[in-house]
This record gives structure tokens, sequence and C-alpha cells, in this order.
């Protein structure tokens, strides 16, 4: 038995897959195995495979089942104590597995580790932007109002875990990752590591770019999680909604589309008010203005610099944290 299984699910993946399986390859934890799920690819990766000269790594070929039947059978085929999802187009730092390994071995009442993210464009260079969250413990509540693990490929689970709770669910086709955290988190607690180590590639195919199908994937979720919640938690559901709705609108904001964003705002104030006195609602409503003053290239230096600000925030928090008795 290895100590951590990676899973990666491939379809039609082979632009980016040589890379991705080399940033597994590189890390400074060695005590894994990698399952790569050809999930009924056309491409090459068939001839490719047996190439690969690392013993650790294997390749299961099914019929296209969808990426969560893919990540269920590479969770089926693994040995790993740890599991960590990993898709086919994104990246790891070379220490990513080595940290959360090391996290979770120490703390064992902790069921999820997950780290920072970093988006990078198609090409694998950083778009200079970074999801960020600080979330911790039991974060039930916190995964349906805010973007938690921002992707995948960014967490570390138990396998106990998984055995308790089961799979991804193959019936949905969008949003399968946060239905399965929301299982996950319901009786176990996560822990973040706050280091941007996984990398998120930004590109036309990628899957997030289908707003409709996003949107219904999401919505199913959240009516599935608020299904079997306690009465006392059903207020959430016009909250979770409202930040979803949010969410949208900040996508419309870098689509460039005013009108879709100013209808998902609306929106959102409509399913729960008190947004409204949110910094995101207020921040979204200053993006909107300022689009309209002076269009998207106007916006685009208010965002830039917006971001620079909160990058230098992020890194000036973490230096305290390091050193606490610096002030």
């Amino acid at each position: 038995m290895t100590k951590v299984s990676v899973i990666i699910p491939a379809y039609n993946a082979m632009r980016y897959l040589p890379q991705t399986l080399d940033s597994v390859l590189q890390q400074t934890f060695t005590d894994f195995e990698v399952v790569i799920v050809n999930d009924g690819s056309s491409d090459n990766i068939a001839e490719w495979a047996p190439q690969l000269k690392d013993s650790r790594v294997r390749l299961i070929t099914q019929a296209n089942q969808g990426v969560s039947a893919a990540r269920n059978k590479g969770i089926a085929n693994s040995t790993g104590e740890y599991i960590a999802f990993l898709d086919a187009d994104d990246l790891w730092a070379p220490e990513y597995l080595e940290k959360q390994f090391n996290y979770l071995d120490k703390h064992p009442h902790v069921g999820v580790v997950y780290t920072w993210t970093k988006l990078i464009d198609e090409f694998g260079k950083p778009i200079n932007r970074i999801f960020a969250s600080h979330a911790e413990g039991m974060i039930w509540k916190k995964l349906l109002n805010d973007d938690v693990i921002s992707t995948g490929s960014s967490a570390m689970v138990r396998r106990l875990c998984i055995d308790d709770i089961g799979g991804f669910d193959t019936q949905l086709a969008h949003a399968e990752d946060l239905d399965f955290w929301l299982r996950i988190a319901k009786k176990y607690e996560f822990a973040v590591i706050k280091e941007p180590l996984s990398s998120y590639r930004q590109h036309p195919g990628s899957v997030t770019k289908n707003r409709d199908k996003m949107m219904r994937g999401l919505q199913t979720v959240y009516e599935k999680a608020f299904a079997t919640a306690p009465l006392d938690m059903l207020y959430l559901r016009n909250q979770a909604y409202a930040n979803l709705f949010i969410g949208f609108a900040w996508l419309a904001i870098d689509d460039g589309n005013i009108l879709i964003a100013s209808k998902y705002r609306n929106q959102a104030f409509l399913q729960y008010p008190f947004v409204c006195f949110r910094e995101i609602y207020l921040r979204l409503n200053l993006a909107i203005f300022m689009m309209r003053l002076f269009g998207d290239r106007g916006y685009d230096g208010v965002r830039s610099f917006t971001r620079d600000f909160k990058r230098i925030i992020l890194i000036f928090t973490k230096k305290i944290e390091q050193k606490p008795g610096l002030f």
C-alpha cells in the first residue's frame, strides 16, 4: 500500500496531461501512486502511457462516462490511505503532496486539507489571480456561500471519508466537486494550507466556460444539499442562491457583459435583500458603475489595481502569521 493515491481523470487531454503528470513526478513527497483514468479518449493516450518509465503510474481505460465516474473508477483501483485529485490540465507545486500529507498525518481529526490556488492561462503562465480561502473546521455553511475549494485539484481527502459518504455523484454533469465536499463537510473537519500550491488552468475548452450548465448544475447541488439539511439550516437557502447569483454576475463582468451582470446582481438582491450590505455586493455595484462609465478598458484598470492590492494584503497577512511577534 502507498500513502497517497493521485487520481487523474483524462478525456482527450494529451495537450496538457504530460505536463500535469510531470508536476506529480517532481513532488518532494515520493510515497504515492498515480492512477490515470482514460475516460474513452480518442487521442493517443493509450500509446503514450506504456512509454512512461515510472512504475508508480498506471493507466486504466473505460468507456466514456464522465469525470465523476472516472474519479470513482480511480478511487476503486487505488490503495492509498489518502486520495488526491488532479485534473488533467492542472498543475502542482513540488511540495504540494508533502505539505498536505504531513498535515493530515499530524491532524487525525481532519478529513480534508486543501491549498490556495493560482490561475494560469492555457500556456501555463500565471494570470495574477489567486483563490485564497481561510475556511477551516466544520465548513458546511461556508461551502454554500463561498468558493472555498476553487478546484478539485487543490484538495487531499482521507480514504475513510470517501468510504463513509461515498464517491462522486455520477448523475451530476456539473458542480459534482461541490456536492462531494458538502457531503464530507457534514461529518468531517476541513483544513487549509495558506499557500498557492495548485495551479488551475484557464483555457477555451474549460468546462467552466459553459455558464448555463454551471448554473443548472449548482442549482441541482443546492437543492440536493437542502433536501437533507436540518430544519434549522434551511434559512441558508436564499443566502446561498444570492451568493450564487453574485458569483455569476462577476463572471459576466469578466465576459464584459454588463446587462447579464446587472441581471444577476438584481436576482441576488431579490433572493436575499441583506446581501446589499456585503462587501462583495458593494464591489459588484462599483464594477457595474465603472463599466457603464468607462467601458471594459476603464474597469480593467481598476480591477487590476484591486487585485494587486489584495495580493499585497495576502502576502503581508502571511508574513504576520509566520512571525506573530512582528507587531
